[in-house]
């Protein structure tokens, strides 16, 4: 067994490399570039490196400089994580040619299944089910329409070297395949150097649902059961869940064998994916092979018990598989939910900063759980469990460097309704503060009853969320769970200032028992009843509530028991109230007194800001260009300037036609979030 790895990665999945390196009792090595010196992966190994500025393609994906790594380390393997160098069959052969072992599969692998036509062919010839489509070479826009025929309409017109959505177009008709492929065609040469495109039918109402494979240098290999990853966004998995929701044992086993077939024409060794995009009637087809750890890989190790990265270093180190398939067993269900840097209030823009607060909940039995259908951990059997994969800390910083990834929450329970639960709690009980997230759009997907019921597809979140996400409203049975707490709790903080100090002498303030609740345009009408064990909240129609917690004023999580069944709340302070934040929604709660109440109706609303002749940053960036000067007429549309975010470039558009009044921003400036940028007339 090696001594000593270098993780050739950063974040969250560095971080989680380390933790089995140290169970195994093997020394670890990071790398990090200047932005990274305080990262959370640098501290937790045993030795750093550092490899360059801040942008990727200076320093993680420069070969040469992590190869320098290794030397000045005296590494025995790499571990490459997922993404950066991971499927980079350069780097694999840089290794084999240094004598270090690579934590990943041979080279040859490496490079059959990135190409998607020889993938393709691959597989075909394997026996794997694949997408009828025409693999050989398309000269020009003519062929493509008389290929799309032959298929069949709908078709994909996908580049071969494709990926992250580049290179792609559905037709419907031959006026779209003639111009998708032109497009497509264009777009494939521009990105990728590579302007080959292939044509397949297009499956509808499809899933994406992967196999996890794990395969040794001895002709071994296995699959641990299938992951359901339909939950995406411009094609980025949301969220995860293992097993399927979807399949049955039959198609589960077919599935298997095929990427386990795929995995062994190859030569394949170590863990990898298989992806299929399943439709309606359980028709599976191969849709790409991944030669890397997967990012949703925890879901698989908490329902089989098996520690992936652990296999995959036991492999690199020429051990056999001690796994056979018959050890195999899913035990229970588990769920991870992908938690970004990424504000769903303003279309999911990208969010940069400190972490103020970062507290996620407690994990119980973190880690893998199972073995062989016997529990192992810390939680008892049957319980739900939580694990919280990070790279993260609080006070540390999401650069506009790398992925806006901040932690992989994930839970499991022994089964999927339970797993949900132990989810939605989960997310109430995570904080984070300091940049935008998308805690609150997972809790309202956790609750969306087309996720709960497992009828979903790749388009849910098109379909269900059409025009962004503009946060959740919750049922008036909720809001009275929330009104019937902040009562409870609002009497707390008003009894706790009555005996502030340095009072004036006959002026004591006394806390009454009615009060009136505003949430989400209701208000309850409550008498609270107070002992030593909590409240009975008692609304004016006869209902009441009992609450119990040990929340006093000041703490921003309040974890309750109302009338027996749990309640998380984040809790923040604000004149004569509290803003709440609950599966997803985001209140502002006031409590006042019966007559309070009566007079705050008679007070004129505060409106917003009038900001219709102003462009404001969506997000904090740089400014690339301004488009626009002082006096020049927009129409509605036309670009105004470019933001460079996470190094991607957005370019902010005219919703209106108007006069450019003034121009406050120029190239090189750093903009917060609301920043003017241009005024008009």
């Amino acid at each position: 067994m090696f001594n000593k790895i270098l993780i050739a990665n950063r974040g969250e999945i560095a971080c989680r490399v380390i933790k089995t390196a140290r169970k195994m009792g093997i020394g670890t090595v990071a790398i990090y570039s200047d932005a990274d010196k305080n990262a959370l992966h640098v501290s937790m190994a045993d030795e750093a490196v550092h490899i360059g500025p801040p942008p990727a393609n200076q320093s993680y994906i420069v070969i040469d400089k992590v190869m320098n790594a290794i030397r000045q380390s005296g590494a025995q393997a790499v571990h490459p994580g997922y993404g950066f160098l991971s499927e980079n069959a350069k780097f694999a052969e840089a290794l084999e040619a240094e004598g270090v072992a690579f934590v990943g599969p041979p080279k040859g692998a490496i490079e059959s299944m990135g190409d998607k036509i020889t993938s393709k062919k691959i597989a075909q010839e394997a026996g794997v089910s694949t997408v009828p489509g025409y693999m050989g070479l398309i000269e020009d826009a003519e062929e493509a329409v008389k290929i799309s025929n032959e298929i069949g309409y709908p078709v994909m017109i996908k580049a071969s070297a494709g990926g992250g959505g580049k290179g792609m177009r559905i037709a419907w008709s031959d006026e779209e395949a003639r111009e998708g492929f032109q497009s497509s065609k264009n777009e494939a040469a521009n990105s990728f150097g590579d302007d080959r495109i292939f044509i397949e039918k297009f499956v509808t109402q499809p899933r994406h649902i992967e196999i996890q494979v794990l395969c040794d240098r001895h002709g071994n290999g296995i699959y641990l059961g299938e992951r359901e990853c339909s939950i995406q966004r411009r094609n980025q998995k949301v969220v995860e869940e293992a097993p399927s929701p979807f399949l049955d044992p039959e198609t589960r086993k077919a599935m298997g064998e095929q990427a386990v077939a795929l995995a062994k024409a190859v030569d394949y060794a170590s863990a990898g994916t298989v992806e299929f995009i399943v439709d309606g009637d359980k028709n599976f087809y191969f849709l790409e092979m991944n030669t890397r750890l997967q990012v949703e890989h925890p879901v698989t190790e908490l329902i089989t018990g098996v520690d992936l990265v652990e296999q995959m270093i036991r492999v690199a180190a020429g051990e056999k598989l001690t796994i056979t398939q018959d050890d195999v067993t899913l035990t229970g269900w588990a769920i991870e939910n992908r938690l970004y840097a990424e504000d769903p209030y303003r279309n999911f823009l990208p969010s940069i900063g400190r972490l103020t607060r970062y507290r996620p909940p407690q994990e119980i039995a973190a880690g893998p759980m199972l073995v062989n259908g016997k529990w192992q951990g810390d939680a008892p059997e049957g319980e739900a469990a939580v694990r919280n994969d990070t790279g993260v800390y609080e006070g540390g910083e999401i650069s506009m460097y790398y992925d806006p990834m901040i932690a992989k929450l994930c839970t499991w329970a022994p089964t999927r309704e339970a797993a949900i639960e132990a989810m939605r709690v989960a997310l109430d009980s995570f904080e984070v503060e300091g940049i935008g997230h998308n805690l609150p759009f997972l809790s309202a997907v956790m609750d969306h009853p087309k996720f709960v019921s497992g009828d979903m597809t790749t388009a849910f979140i098109a379909e269900e969320y059409p025009d962004g996400f503009e946060g959740v409203e919750l049922p008036e049975g909720d809001l009275r769970r929330i009104a019937a707490s902040c009562a409870a709790m609002y009497r707390v903080s008003e009894i706790r200032r009555t005996r502030v100090s340095g009072r004036m002498d006959n002026h004591e303030r006394k806390v009454g028992n009615r009060w009136v609740v505003s949430v989400q345009g209701n208000e309850f009408a409550v008498r609270v009843g107070a002992d030593k064990e909590g409240a009975t909240i008692k609304f004016e129609d006869g209902q009441t509530l009992r609450v119990a917690s040990d929340w006093t004023p000041g703490d921003q999580l309040a974890v309750l028991d109302v009338d027996g069944s749990p309640l998380v709340l984040k809790v923040g302070k604000i004149s004569g109230g509290f803003r709440i934040r609950n599966r997803g929604a985001d209140l502002k709660v006031n409590v006042r007194r019966p007559r309070q109440a009566e007079l705050a109706k008679l007070m004129p609303e505060k409106l917003p800001p009038d900001t219709s002749k102003m462009l404001l940053c969506p997000m904090p960036g740089l400014v690339v260009k301004i488009d626009v000067e002082v006096g020049q007429e927009v129409q509605e549309g036309q670009a105004l300037c470019t933001i460079e975010a996470m190094k991607m470039e957005n370019i902010l558009r005219a919703e209106k036609k108007g006069v450019v009044a003034k121009v406050n921003a120029g190239p090189g400036d750093s903009l917060a979030v609301d920043e003017v940028i241009i005024e008009f007339e």
